[in-house]
């Protein structure tokens, strides 16, 4: 079986989180291409008015050239922590574990990320601590013979399993919402995101064997 790989995201969708579930280790690409409109610098959460996209500005280059997701640099002249941290606490507030986890959540818009590489990496690392299922994060160069690059699970038009349902702060508004990012599942749930990520994996496991 191969080595599964990826591109870090900002607070991934749900079906992302849950395939590193039941791997040793996380394994981030360091060759890999940035790409534009994925949850690379977005994350979706559950707003009063239904689904909400946060975005991590980028800053621009002098060159047009493709750029490696290394060397992404975040715009930090825009107040963006300040705005998501808001969205984050108008959404999740009543959430039963908001107040359980956000003393850990907050210093990641208290201080200025130079790479949005580091703000992700540091960001998924501490989710996975959160939930009681610490990974060791490692950078790899990616090898098609060796690894399975999994990445397009960062891009909002691929269609994953719908993710089993749980309580959502807003469902009475709009119902619920799928594969939302991590952050809804870790503030509604609290000590039950791992259980409900490794259940998934494996629904994910099953469908997919299921087309072969």
């Amino acid at each position: 079986m191969k080595q599964l790989v990826a591109t870090p995201g900002y607070l991934p969708p749900i079906a992302y989180m849950s395939v590193w579930m039941d791997q040793p280790e996380v394994v981030f690409l360091n060759d890999s291409f940035y790409q534009k409109q994925t949850y690379r610098n977005r994350t979706t959460i559950y707003g009063a008015n239904g689904k909400l996209n946060l975005t991590i500005p980028i800053a621009h280059t002098p060159t047009s050239g493709r750029r490696k997701d290394l060397e992404v640099k975040i715009h930090n002249t825009t107040p963006w922590q300040h705005n998501h941290w808001k969205s984050f606490e108008a959404a999740y507030r009543s959430s039963p574990f908001f107040e359980f986890y956000e003393d850990h959540i907050r210093p990641f818009y208290q201080k200025d990320f130079e790479t949005l590489f580091e703000f992700n990496t540091q960001l998924i690392q501490t989710f996975f601590e959160l939930i009681d299922h610490p990974k060791k994060i490692v950078l790899s160069a990616f090898d098609q013979n060796t690894q399975t690059d999994f990445s397009h699970f960062l891009n909002a038009k691929t269609s994953p399993p719908p993710t089993p349902v749980y309580t959502q702060v807003f469902e009475n508004k709009k119902g619920f919402l799928s594969n939302l990012s991590c952050i809804d599942l870790l503030f509604n749930l609290g000590p039950e995101t791992a259980t409900y990520l490794k259940n998934f994996s494996m629904h994910q496991i099953n469908a997919s064997k299921s087309l072969h």
